[in-house]
């Protein structure tokens, strides 16, 4: 088992990751977080396409500013039904109908890029025509809380031109059974193995999906759409990063080139899957 998910060691339990969403920044693991928001931003940097591109993101976090910056037409869905109402005021309703073409307001020029705010569902994606869009970008395990998950990833496909990607994080099963143990949930966790869909209730009334990499395949798969890799988001453990960072601050950079350079990672490590397919 993953240090960070065994309850009976010394390691952080996952009561004490003070918001496994994601969103943490603080507490116990600040320095962590710190880590694991440096190395998305060095995933997606990697990730992104080299030219001047037109990307769907539907993250809700800050991939959409990234994106902005590497000179790319970001449509960044805003979801207020799901709590994403950051820039609500500085957006556009979602056109009737599908169209293939989200204007560019005056002051975001395609050609250097900008972010252009929609407020939409970012489950269905109808308001935009097929191929429309270049790169998806569904970070912030926004998948694993939309849990009918293969008609939004369905959609991603469906927008994608020919050879676009998507690069998407969810929830791992390995996180999936850790939170079923941690709440002692026995009996759901022992049908884990066999389970198609792995759905599983936080201590705050949310409800989130869990994937294994080999279900993670399937769905991909499933809507046409061509895995080119699957790795945990980190492969270091929380423990292993403070105590790196605590003794050493500057050795930041360090660790987020270890992570990035580990070679065939075990795929059933950390806590959120990573991975990038392209429209056949």
């Amino acid at each position: 088992m993953h240090p960070v998910l065994s309850a009976r060691t010394s390691e952080p339990t996952i009561a004490s990751l003070r918001d496994i969403s994601g969103e943490g920044t603080g507490g116990a693991l600040a320095r962590y977080w710190t880590f694991y928001w440096a190395v998305a931003a060095a995933q997606l940097t990697r990730w992104l396409p080299r030219r001047p591109s037109r990307v769907l993101d539907i993250s809700g976090g800050r991939s959409a500013a990234q994106a902005a910056a590497a000179r790319h037409t970001v449509l960044e869905v805003i979801d207020p039904a799901r709590g994403d109402g950051r820039r609500t005021p500085d957006a556009r309703p979602v056109p009737d109908g599908p169209v293939a073409d989200v204007p560019v307001p005056d002051g975001a020029p395609r050609a250097e890029g900008g972010t252009i705010p929609i407020i939409g569902d970012t489950g269905s994606l109808t308001f935009l025509a097929g191929g429309s869009v270049d790169a998806v970008i569904a970070e912030n395990r926004v998948l694993s809380r939309h849990l009918a998950t293969e008609a939004t990833v369905a959609e991603i496909a469906r927008v994608l031109r020919p050879g676009g990607r998507v690069l998407l994080c969810v929830d791992s099963l390995t996180l999936g059974m850790a939170l079923l143990a941690e709440r002692n949930y026995w009996a759901h966790l022992s049908d884990v193995p066999s389970a198609e869909v792995v759905l599983i209730p936080w201590p705050d009334g949310r409800i989130t999906r869990s994937f294994s990499s080999h279900q993670l395949r399937e769905l991909l798969g499933d809507a046409g759409l061509e895995v080119e890799w699957i790795r945990p988001r980190t492969v270091l453990s929380p423990s292993t990063v403070e105590h790196v960072l605590a003794e050493s601050p500057r050795a930041l950079s360090r660790l987020v080139r270890t992570e990035l350079t580990a070679t065939e990672p075990d795929e059933s490590l950390g806590v959120h899957l990573l991975a990038s397919a392209r429209r056949k």
